[in-house]
């Protein structure tokens, strides 16, 4: 069951990361059309989460964290980036970006305090 996990990660590992970096060219081999506009925005969107998802289920005690972490940082970091860009604009995406900041310092402190805590051996599981 490991194995296929792991193999399951790796493989939305892949199509996260091919919609991050050519997301035009994946959206041409998996629809036969080539994003544009606001679908360019959705489909790195996927790949975050996609990549994520992957980091989440990849075997190991903090990989739900980091997954969660990976989510919420690269999506605070994109959101602002597709902001600074000013075409797309809504009035929920800087209280989104905003939130998502919250919870990346949330997650961090959080998985800190449990580092220290396996770190010093008082970590039961």
């Amino acid at each position: 069951m490991k194995r296929v996990l792991m193999l399951a990660a790796i493989t939305e590992a892949a199509t996260g990361a091919g919609l991050l970096i050519v997301p035009t060219l994946i959206g041409r081999l998996l629809l036969g059309a080539e994003f544009s506009g606001v679908s360019l925005v959705m489909a790195r969107v996927t790949g975050i989460a996609l990549v994520a998802l992957s980091t989440a289920c990849w075997p190991g005690p903090f990989n739900p964290f980091r997954g969660m972490l990976i989510y919420n940082a690269l999506m605070t970091a994109y959101l602002i980036w597709v902001a600074g860009k000013g075409e797309f604009l809504g009035p929920l995406l800087w209280p989104v970006v905003v939130l998502h900041i919250l919870m990346t310092i949330l997650l961090v402190a959080v998985l800190l305090v449990r580092k220290k805590t396996v770190d010093q051996g008082n970590y039961n599981g």
